[in-house]
Parts: structure tokens; sequence; C-alpha cells
């Protein structure tokens, strides 16, 4: 390999003791390409053990843990015991591959899809319109605690098939970002304490653990940096919020950006990339995986080169699933960077992955 690739290939060992072989992380996907019912499909297995190679920690597509929190089509759920036997089936996949493999927990809240939900009953913190989208039921409080407690099952769940970890998914505008958001969480109860829920959750999720599990199992947790609307979060409540993130026993926090070195818009020095205000924020407290538009060997370098311990790469890898094995054997020069349409067996991807990436312009870099 490169010498100037060599770091990313050294090994990591996360707060709990466990060693990660090298730097590479599987970023979570959304790959439309589960069951109708939320099982593991056939198709999962093949594209989930192509991108696991020679990769260091795989993180799943983001897993609904209650009926009422699925987002998307095709989307895999751990919401009952009956899923166990397939997720076992994926997590052997993973770790065949000699990666780490840890399923991200999702309950969509908001985000959900009215005719993917029971009844299309879509649920919030708080019952506010949002543009281009149905204005969503208030929980009730048994509603809030029973979603608590869908973290926690879904972890017991987790262990019970064979994952090295759980993912706790608090970005991207879902449930526990909702909760933690002043333009979604107008509650005047106790939840309405914005930092309630995602640490409730944390809790959820520990107790879990430490009752089904071992000092080992991995627990992360992700979050997005800010949001557009007004009231929304801003960097300044990132970073109360990371603050309160480095106290709970957890072993990487994962930081979901659209661009590793795009820059602050409200909260702190518009001029300052928001990826370097969160890691001096953190000040080694925990280890940060950054991610967001990474499609080169000297992307990944670069990336590494700030301070940053893990890398996770998401779209690339869907477009090259042999990125990391062609940087390891100095063969950078052959990695592919955009996905062609006329050449689909270069890709490994399902069928339903596939026909949308065609069709969303500007999401996957695609040759015209």
């Amino acid at each position: 390999m490169n010498e100037k690739y060599a770091s990313l290939f050294e090994s990591f060992t996360l707060p709990n003791g466990v060693t990660l072989k090298n730097r590479f992380i599987l970023a979570p996907m959304t790959h439309y390409s589960s069951n109708p019912d939320g099982t593991i499909s056939d198709q999962e297995l093949p594209y989930i053990a192509q991108r696991s190679k020679d990769i260091g920690l795989v993180i799943t597509a983001a897993t609904n843990v209650s009926d009422n929190g699925k987002a998307f089509p095709g989307q895999p759920s751990i919401v009952r015991d009956t899923y166990i036997a397939g997720l076992k089936k994926l997590a052997d996949t993973i770790k065949g591959e000699g990666a780490k493999a840890i399923i991200q927990l999702h309950h969509g809240g908001r985000e959900s899809g009215a005719d993917l939900v029971p009844n299309g009953d879509v649920v919030a913190p708080s019952a506010v319109e949002k543009e281009g989208a149905a204005t969503p039921r208030a929980l009730e409080t048994a509603e809030v605690q029973q979603i608590v407690a869908d973290f926690g099952e879904a972890t017991r769940r987790a262990i019970e098939a064979g994952f090295d970890g759980v993912e706790i998914h608090g970005a991207n505008g879902y449930i526990i970002q909702q909760f933690y958001s002043p333009f979604s969480n107008r509650r005047e109860d106790e939840w309405g304490e914005r930092l309630r829920f995602p640490l409730a959750v944390i809790d959820s999720v520990r107790s879990a653990v430490d009752k089904h599990g071992s000092k080992d199992f991995i627990v992360g947790y992700r979050f997005s940096p800010e949001e557009p609307e007004t009231p929304g979060l801003t960097m300044k409540e990132t970073l109360e919020l990371i603050d309160a993130l480095v106290e709970k026993p957890l072993d990487y926090l994962h930081v979901s950006l659209m661009d590793f070195h795009s820059t602050a818009r409200r909260g702190a020095d518009a001029s300052a990339k928001r990826i370097d205000l969160i890691q001096e924020r953190i000040n080694n407290r925990m280890p940060l995986i950054g991610v967001g538009s990474l499609y080169s060997a000297e992307d990944v370098a670069a990336a590494k080169d700030t301070g940053v311990p893990l890398i996770a790469m998401g779209r690339e890898l869907l477009i090259d699933p042999e990125f990391v094995t062609k940087l390891k054997e100095g063969r950078e020069d052959e990695i592919i960077r955009l996905i062609d349409p006329a050449r689909e067996d270069h890709h490994g991807l399902p069928d339903p992955l596939w026909n949308i990436i065609l069709q969303t312009k500007g999401w996957v870099p695609t040759k015209e």
C-alpha cells in the first residue's frame, strides 16, 4: 500500500476495550431492500458482505424499533423476537468478513410514512406542521415511555442476534433529534425538557446491555449538527448535546454530515468547519466518527489528517464496494468514482436501491 494511507489501516481501541482492525467504517445507508414485513431479504446478505470486507466496523441500515416508527419501504425491523433469526444471518454475514457488526436502532417519528405505520398514525413529540408533510399526532406520555422501552428491547434482540453493538440513531431529523429540537418539541410536560428523551434512550439501551450483554458490547450514538428550520438546532445546541453525551457510557459519537468539511450555519463562527468545532468540544473525551462526501483515497486521507480517528464511508462504498481493499493493495488508481447506469454488475446493489439511485439525481455521483 501507499505509505500515505498507512495510518488508515492502524488498529483502534474503543473505550470498552474492543479493538477495530482499521479506521474504516461502513456508514449506515437505507437500502429499501428488506422484505415488506421488515425481515431480512436474500438480496441484503451479498450486498452487505461485499461492503464488509476489509472494513473495521459495519453499521447496518436504520432498523425500526417500533411499528409506528417505519420511515422507508423495505426498511429492516427489529420490533419482535421473530425477527432475530434473520438478523442473526445479517450479523453473521458481517462478522464472517472480519468486521465488527453494529445495528442502527431507529424510529422515524414525524418522518415515518403514513402508508407504512399502523392506521396511518404518524407520531411525534408535538403536533407541529412541516411543509410537504402531514401534521403528526403528539405522543401521549405513556407512548413516549413505550418508545424508550422499545429501544431497550431492540438492544436485547440485537444481542441475541449476535451483533457486536448498536448505534442509536439520534440524527437526520428522526424521533430522537425531534425531541431535542426546539422546532419539533413544543411539549409542556417532562418530555419538553429536550435532553430528557435522548438520554432516556441511552439509559434504556445501556440497561439492556447490562442485563443481557457483555462489557465488550459496543454502544454508539449518531447526531446531526444543525437544522435549517427556525427555531431549530444550531451548533450551539449541538455542542451542548455533546457535553451531555460524553458523560454517558458510550463507545463513540458519529456525526452525520453530507460534506465532511462543511461549515457552521448558526450558533458558531460561520467560517468554522463543523467537524473542527465538534472535535474541539469532544476534546478527546470520546472517539468520533466523521463522514461526508469522501469519494477518493485523497479525500479519506485528508479527512483522517484532521485528527478524526474513525472515517465512515457511505455513498462511495455503494459505488465501489472494493474501495478499501484496493487502497490496502496499492490499487487506488482502480477505485470506481461514479455509478455507471450501464454496468449494474460493477456495483453489486439490491434492485430497489439501484433503481432509487438512478431515479434520485444528485444523491450518488453517477456517470452521465
